[in-house]
């Protein structure tokens, strides 16, 4: 069996500005969101948790420290609700706490891309493989995204990439990966392209957001030139770093909404109300209405 060491640490970009949920997130961080009752940055970590992470590292910018401030006891708020009698409540935001000391928050001082912010947490993170997880990116599954890969990671070591299949008619929007050997619970990718010419993609199997990444990308990362959309992206230094170690991919086959998208975010709303038994009745009543009514 191999010998791999243990991923303990996970590292979650958080300073992206959400444009794109403007006039929300003026004052309101896109990962605040929520999606029914939790915020959308909650979920992921929820996942990590299910994984066995244990320290959380946030690359945030300006304008988000409710984040920091959701990850952290709220004692007015606790008090209340003890004095209340609201149990169930307060079982809630016990749950979700992480453990005392086990987040970590530190700044990307300017937008530069997802590979600077993955380098931003170099100093956190140290020598050691660790989880990358896109906040935007909410799965759902029996098990875990991340767990899943944890598990395969286990077995082959590397570094590994969740995946998901789409329509290979829409494989260009994404970035593709090449399928080689199969694995116990995963396949080798022999190549990673970023948004291929619409007839050229290696596979159906596009990157959804989920990563386990070895220590040696932060050296990448340190001298990586821009790429596209003038940002440091860590899919270029991943495909420096896969000349010389492994990558293999998870299939991921629960649902991926992409919640940095306003029609993904509605899905991913309109989903979860809908596995929800307290909700669910009223939820697709109304839903039955609106789609007779339109």
């Amino acid at each position: 069996m191999t010998t791999v060491r243990k991923i303990r640490k996970a590292v979650l970009p958080v300073a992206g500005l959400g444009t794109r949920f403007l006039p929300a997130t003026k004052a309101v961080p896109k990962e605040m969101l929520t999606v029914v009752d939790k915020p959308v940055v909650q979920y992921v970590v929820e996942e990590a948790m299910a994984a066995g992470i244990e320290h959380f590292v946030f690359v945030t910018g300006r304008n988000k420290g409710v984040i920091e401030d959701h990850f952290d006891i709220q004692t007015e708020l606790e008090a209340t609700l003890r004095e209340r009698g609201r149990t169930a409540e307060l079982a809630v935001l016990e749950d979700m706490l992480p453990q005392a000391g086990a987040t970590s928050f530190t700044r990307q001082q300017a937008p530069l891309g997802l590979g600077h912010a993955v380098w931003c947490a170099r100093d956190i993170v140290g020598d050691e493989p660790f989880a990358l997880l896109l906040p935007d990116m909410v799965m759902r599954d029996t098990v875990g995204c991340l767990s899943g890969m944890v598990d395969l990671y286990e077995k082959v070591g590397g570094n590994i990439v969740a995946v998901a299949e789409c329509d290979p008619e829409q494989a260009h929007r994404y970035g593709i990966v090449g399928k080689g050997e199969a694995l116990d619970g995963g396949f080798r990718i022999t190549e990673m392209v970023e948004k291929p010419p619409k007839g050229t993609a290696p596979s159906n199997y596009y990157i959804n957001g989920r990563y386990i990444l070895q220590p040696e990308i932060f050296n990448i990362l340190s001298s990586q030139e821009r790429g596209a959309g003038n940002e440091i992206q860590v899919t270029d230094a991943m495909l420096k770093l896969a000349d010389r170690q492994a990558f293999s991919a998870y299939p991921f086959g629960g649902e991926t909404y992409d919640c940095g998208s306003k029609e993904g975010f509605i899905l991913a709303n309109v989903a979860f109300a809908l596995s929800r038994d307290d909700i669910r009745p009223l939820v697709a009543d109304g839903l039955r209405k609106l789609i007779a009514d339109g």
